[in-house]
């Protein structure tokens, strides 16, 4: 039994080898389900957008329709217009010969006429006041009791000018005094805070900017001196001075021009005049100094005699001299007001010395040509026409008139007394042929129809006899001491006071444009004789 149990393994374990023994077989290739149904569900896609639809369309309305503004009319309305209108032509023809004769008669006096020569009409807005647009002041120097003693424009007429000394002290003073400017276009403007302010040590009698350089100012000084300030310089605004030298006025300078070098060109010379009777031109130097170039002096016994004014009578010693105009149309010719009460003709052209001056480093030259009739005092003020060739001229003083002269004679054309006391300052418009502007002390004129105190505007196509206008300065009706139009912004006039208050003033368009006769008128002026 054991034997056959043995055998019947070993043919199992035989069966089982021969059933799992090693062979080769065919390679047998199975597909990917998964990949076939992923690629199946991929869409293709692009990061750009796909085209995009574009139309073009027109902002304007291809429609369009005229419309009238006036209402339609009817239609009976047209054929009553359409209908001929029936005229009786011999009724016509008989009221023509009527009035032919009566017709042409009117016709022709208007063609003689000159009613309306000259007549434009202004399409400008009229101005009809006269307005104050700042009252300026510098509570320091009214602190002191200082007044204003001149005014000025400077060269683009933006800026206004002041000094501030004193005209009624007639002792040697040692006050200081300030010069002040103002720009007027500047925003934020405060009246009583001066853009600059120069500390003088002696009062400032006189300014005047200089004609071209904007910055540039000279002032006259009680001490005879002259100083050129430049009003860009906050720190040391000084450039040139004369210094107390043998050259020096020895009498309060009360005026300074400048005055073109005909020896350098684009430059000018400064022109001062004073009390002890001698008229300077002054040239710069590179060291700061004001150098006497040439002088003048009005000496009584060098002073034409008039046959016509014989009465009267020159203190045989040196004039004094208290203002000076050059004549814009001859430059060597000018005119002087001083202190005996006249008015001078003179010229730069004069090859005669003056007596009784010497210690002068050049020679001085006696200028006077020919003497006008005298006020009845002192002369404080000359302004010559900006518009005349016979060169007119203005002239006033104590005796509170004004004369307007021709150079062609000694006599005023004519004579106008604005006030029963001074007149300080006269000017003549730059724009107006008869206009003229004039500044007085206080008080009311008995003889007079207007209030003598202040700012007078005459125009003389309104009024020989008074003048259009007198503006009240001050309620305290302090005198006014000077005053200037502005030549860039011709609507602008400035005037100083005693008070220490200077106010700019807007005149009307009627003080500003010419009339289109005005220049006729002025040559009739002219042409008259006393």
């Amino acid at each position: 039994r054991g034997r056959g149990c043995r055998r019947s393994s070993r043919a199992a374990a035989a069966a089982a080898a021969a059933m799992f023994a090693d062979s080769a077989g065919p390679a047998a290739d199975v597909q990917s389900v998964w990949r076939s149904a992923r690629s199946a569900g991929c869409k293709a896609k692009s990061c750009q957008t796909g085209t995009i639809s574009t139309a073009d369309v027109a902002v304007q309305s291809h429609i369009s329709r005229d419309a009238g503004v006036q209402t339609d009319q009817s239609k009976d309305d047209v054929q009553d217009f359409q209908q001929e209108v029936e005229v009786d032509y011999s009724s016509l023809l008989s009221f023509l010969q009527r009035v032919e004769n009566v017709v042409i008669k009117e016709l022709n006096k208007n063609w003689k006429s000159r009613a309306f020569d000259g007549f434009e009409v202004s399409w400008t807005d009229q101005n009809e006041t006269v307005l104050c647009l700042h009252t300026l002041s510098y509570p320091e120097a009214q602190d002191q009791k200082l007044q204003v003693t001149s005014v000025s424009w400077n060269a683009t007429g933006s800026v206004v000018a002041c000094s501030y000394g004193r005209l009624d002290d007639g002792d040697w003073s040692t006050e200081s005094s300030y010069v002040c400017t103002w720009n007027l276009d500047r925003r934020g403007l405060n009246p009583q805070r001066p853009d600059l302010v120069v500390d003088v040590p002696s009062s400032v009698m006189c300014l005047a900017f200089h004609p071209s350089q904007p910055s540039l100012i000279a002032g006259g000084l009680f001490s005879g001196e002259l100083v050129v300030w430049d009003t860009s310089r906050a720190e040391d605004p000084v450039v040139w001075r004369t210094g107390m030298t043998d050259d020096t006025h020895t009498d309060p300078v009360y005026q300074v021009n400048w005055l073109p070098d005909a020896q350098r060109r684009n430059h000018c010379q400064l022109l001062s005049v004073s009390t002890d009777g001698k008229i300077l031109v002054w040239r710069e130097e590179r060291d700061g100094r004001l150098v006497l170039g040439e002088g003048f002096a009005i000496v009584a016994q060098q002073i034409p005699r008039s046959a016509q004014l014989k009465k009267f009578a020159w203190r045989e010693a040196a004039v004094g001299v208290t203002s000076l105009s050059f004549s814009p149309f001859d430059p060597r010719v000018f005119v002087v007001g001083v202190e005996g009460g006249c008015s001078l003709k003179c010229s730069t052209a004069t090859q005669t010395p003056a007596l009784q001056h010497t210690g002068t480093s050049v020679p001085l030259m006696a200028p006077a040509e020919l003497v006008f009739a005298p006020h009845g005092g002192p002369v404080y003020s000359v302004s010559c026409s900006p518009f005349h060739r016979q060169n007119l001229f203005l002239s006033c003083g104590t005796d509170g008139r004004v004369h307007v002269h021709s150079m062609l004679q000694t006599q005023p054309l004519v004579s106008l007394q604005l006030s029963k006391k001074y007149l300080f300052c006269v000017r003549w418009s730059p724009v107006r042929p008869l206009v003229f502007a004039a500044a007085s002390g206080e008080g009311n004129c008995n003889n007079c129809f207007w209030f003598a105190g202040d700012v007078h505007l005459l125009d003389f196509e309104r009024s020989w006899q008074k003048p259009a206008v007198s503006i009240k300065q001050s309620a305290a009706g302090s005198p006014v001491y000077c005053l200037e139009f502005n030549t860039k912004q011709t609507q602008l006039l400035a005037a100083g006071d005693a008070a220490g208050t200077i106010k700019v003033w807007q005149l009307s368009s009627d003080f500003t444009e010419q009339g289109p006769r005005e220049m006729n008128h002025l040559e009739q002026l002219a042409s008259e004789t006393t």
